[in-house]
């Protein structure tokens, strides 16, 4: 059984690394300004490659969260009517600056959630261009003028800002999720309480203030960090000021979001868990296909909502696929994200990795094979080898669970029907991977399985241009493309009478 490779050093942070997190900002930004928490309240942060604290910021309260939505209430009418060139300006020198700041931001992601440096860097593009991306769209929000099908009325449709919204991040995608809330609330001219995950808030913090610094009006972007969540979502979702909510995380917290946001009958975006299968026929380019499920599975370190979860493979070529693939994950290093041969970096926390083994120890008990990988790595910090579960019954619980690491479990099907029968197994209905060469087939299979994204021999598709967003329970809305800055906005419809004689349904 292959273990991999582990690399491991007991690491004190020092020279570049020190001076970064001693340049982030700890405090809460409320209407622009850095301040204490209320209560004079901390929380600290680790480092998951060795579990010491490597940073204390101030934990925000209920109090804390209103005082940012009084902000961001404050900043809505003047915002809401600033230009959209000026809004567009201000997002593409955020662009600009977080390019600038790209080392910064991708060694502060490396530091608070492990992820290996060339990852944070991939992270760093990819969340950036959301900055760009609405930057260009926030001048063509279209609304239309048309005449009604009688001919007595004119339509006069336009697009408004919905109004202040709470964004709620995860700590997997520090920057990205930050990035794909912010910008399209930037563009539509709306305000912004940002409540990052306390895993991770770091980047947060650092993005907020580069915010500051493109030129963004105080109020507009409050951070309020914390160490409760409920405490700074609940009093603010039953605030009537607040109109919209957007959240990434889990189904569970979602759902109860929803429930909450449903008092004020609020907007809501949603996006939630995954269980992203990952289905190779046996006409798919199979080296292509170990390629792409190593982009789709190892995207930082497994912890992805979009991470390829079932491997289901047609059974004449299940055993080649399995031996190629254990053997590339099998050959990945593991160790702390700032070293330079790293491949693979620790799960977040100490809970994440012992519930990734406990679903491995449940696979092999129930008659899983473990090809490569396995056995937790025993060395500081929550690290888990890239392991890969051959015979794996259909009924496993790692094959309905979203595994959230470093784990690939192979189940095999007969026929194209088996494939979409098995895919569609599931609550969720996030990211879905595709790989043959069949074009016929992916428009088939695509229509017929119950996901929000299909990724066809390619294991990597989220995209700032392109519609982000799943069914059933993997949630509501869309981020990303031109659908995203609609998910910020209501529709206003003015009926206008017959202009050429001024009253209505009349003409000269």
């Amino acid at each position: 059984m292959a273990e991999g490779n582990t690399t491991t050093t007991e690491t004190v942070i020092t020279g570049p690394e020190a001076r970064l997190l001693a340049s982030v900002p700890t405090g809460l930004l409320i209407n622009g300004q850095w301040r204490d928490a209320s209560d004079g309240g901390t929380f600290d942060v680790h480092d998951p490659s060795t579990g010491e604290a490597i940073a204390t910021l101030a934990s925000a309260t209920s109090q804390d969260a209103v005082a940012a939505l009084d902000a961001a209430d404050a900043a809505q009418a003047s915002w809401a009517h600033t230009a959209p060139r000026e809004r567009a300006e201000i997002l593409r020198r955020a662009f600009d600056l977080v390019t600038d700041r790209a080392e910064d931001f991708a060694l502060l992601m490396t530091l608070e959630m492990g992820k290996p440096l060339a990852e944070a860097r991939g992270e760093v593009i990819y969340g950036a261009e959301f900055l760009r991306w609405f930057s260009e769209e926030t001048v063509r929000d279209y609304g239309r003028y048309l005449t009604t099908p009688e001919g007595k009325n004119k339509i006069l449709v336009q697009h408004k800002p919905v109004g202040p919204c709470l964004l709620i991040t995860p700590w997997n995608f520090p920057l990205a999720m930050a990035t794909r809330k912010v910008a399209p609330a930037i563009a539509a001219g709306c305000t912004m309480v940002l409540k990052p995950a306390k895993l991770t808030p770091l980047t947060s913090q650092l993005f907020a203030r580069t915010m500051l610094d493109a030129g963004l009006p105080p109020g507009v972007l409050n951070v309020v960090s914390s160490s409760s969540a409920a405490g700074i979502s609940g009093p603010l979702l039953a605030d009537p000021r607040l109109r919209k909510v957007s959240f990434t995380g889990s189904t569970p917290v979602g759902k109860r979001l929803i429930a909450d946001a449903a008092q004020n009958v609020l907007r809501t975006s949603m996006e939630l868990g995954g269980n992203a299968p990952f289905i190779v026929f046996e006409d798919a380019d199979l080296d292509k296909a170990v390629e792409g499920a190593m982009a789709a599975k190892m995207r930082n370190m497994g912890e992805a909502c979009t991470a390829a979860n079932r491997f289901l493979v047609q059974e004449s070529v299940a055993q080649e696929f399995t031996a190629k693939f254990a053997a590339a994950m099998g050959a990945l290093t593991t160790g702390r994200g700032t070293e330079p041969d790293t491949q693979v970096g620790p799960l977040i926390d100490a809970r994440a990795r012992d519930d990734v083994h406990a679903l491995v120890r449940a696979a092999v008990a129930a008659g899983a094979t473990a090809v490569t990988g396995g056995t937790p790595v025993d060395s500081p910090g929550y690290f888990y080898p890239p392991t890969v579960l051959a015979n794996v019954p259909n009924d496993a619980e790692i094959l309905r669970q979203e595994i959230f690491g470093p784990v690939a479990p192979v189940t095999t099907f007969a026929t194209e029907e088996d494939a979409i029968r098995l895919a569609n197994a599931s609550e969720y209905g996030l990211a879905s991977y595709l790989y043959s060469r069949d074009f016929n087939r992916l428009l088939r299979v695509a229509e017929q399985i119950e996901f929000g994204m299909v990724g066809f021999n390619a294991g990597v598709i989220s995209n700032a241009a392109a519609p982000f967003g799943g069914v059933k329970q993997s949630g509501l809305g869309r981020e990303g493309g031109t659908e995203g800055i609609a998910e910020y906005t209501t529709t206003q419809y003015i009926g206008i009478a017959d202009p050429y004689t001024g009253r209505e349904g009349q003409k000269s």
